[in-house]
């Protein structure tokens, strides 16, 4: 028999397939909107790209575009040490991630793209008893996000996008989520040339409805991309996340990493796959139980968009 949080769980991450296939079905329908006229020349400008024609460079370039029309699975990792008052010594924390990224081209020459981009974590923490010590780890299930974006289809200059951020209280234990839904804006905007990558991507969540015994939320993401390319499917720069919790006080409010990582793609046979490791270290943290620094790992498989014209 299941227990009354592994039931309570599933409803909720049942609730999140809901919200997410209304998404797609929304954006389903725009996209069918969009196909039903094509351009006079029979081009599709914005439309997907045949990925096995693209240079890994030019691949590489593309992915670090959130609003890119390229599908890619990424899988993540996060080791990470964290310290501080409320913890005796240093502990280890674990978050691994799965964001598959399928962008979905809008209007009569896919010049616009609506993206729902969901973050299924699995998680890994400590359990901090009272006095400082920890009783062994907590894992499992995280609390899903689903942020979707819409803007212009482009693969240089200026890329904006808009839209709305969510989590969803689907976590399989009190330490491992907020138990709140929450909801609130999402933007974006990042500088694109053949060499460099500059942009910012930002998050606001404010819980709406939930557990009422769990202190209500409020706080903002801030992920600032500096990338540089280097040549032959290479790049090296930064992509840290800003962590501002607007509940805690300012000894505990904010947490701004920086690093440094190398990303590469390549192809394993047709297929290709973009690798990255960044390390990262926090240069101010809460003081009750903050992340020192962290180590990222990623490796996405790039996949071929159903969008794509065949004639």
């Amino acid at each position: 028999m299941f227990s009354a949080d592994s039931r309570s769980a599933c409803t909720r991450i049942r609730w999140f397939a809901l919200v997410l296939s209304l998404v797609s079905g929304v954006a389903r329908a725009a996209a069918g909107a969009g196909e039903a006229v094509a351009p006079e020349d029979g081009h599709d400008a914005h439309a997907p790209e045949d990925i096995n024609q693209l240079s890994l460079e030019e691949l590489n370039r593309r992915l670090d575009n959130p609003l890119t029309n390229l599908w890619s699975l990424v899988f993540q990792g996060n080791y990470g040490n964290r310290s501080g008052d409320a913890v005796n010594g240093e502990r280890s924390t674990t978050t691994a991630f799965f964001q598959p990224a399928l962008p979905i081209p809008v209007g009569d020459e896919y010049e616009n793209v609506f993206i729902a981009r969901p973050v299924i974590p699995w998680v890994k923490t400590p359990v901090i008893e009272a006095d400082g010590s920890t009783s062994g780890d907590e894992s499992g299930l995280g609390d899903i996000q689903l942020a979707a974006f819409y803007g212009p289809n482009r693969v240089d200059g200026v890329v904006w996008g808009a839209g709305a951020t969510f989590k969803f209280p689907t976590a399989t234990d009190d330490l491992l989520g907020e138990d709140k839904w929450q909801a609130g804006p999402a933007l974006l905007l990042f500088k694109f040339t053949k060499t460099w990558t500059v942009g910012i991507l930002a998050q606001h969540w404010n819980s709406f409805a939930g557990n009422d015994d769990r202190e209500d939320t409020s706080q903002t993401d801030i992920q600032y991309v500096i990338r540089r390319q280097l040549g032959n499917g290479w790049s090296l720069g930064m992509g840290p996340t800003i962590v501002i919790d607007w509940k805690a006080d300012s000894d505990n409010r904010y947490t701004v990493p920086v690093g440094l990582g190398l990303t590469k793609t390549f192809r394993i046979g047709k297929m290709p796959f973009k690798a990255r490791i960044e390390p990262q270290y926090s240069i101010v943290r809460p003081d009750n139980f903050g992340e020192e620094w962290n180590i990222r790992v990623q490796i996405a498989p790039i996949i071929q968009s159903p969008f794509r014209p065949t004639r």
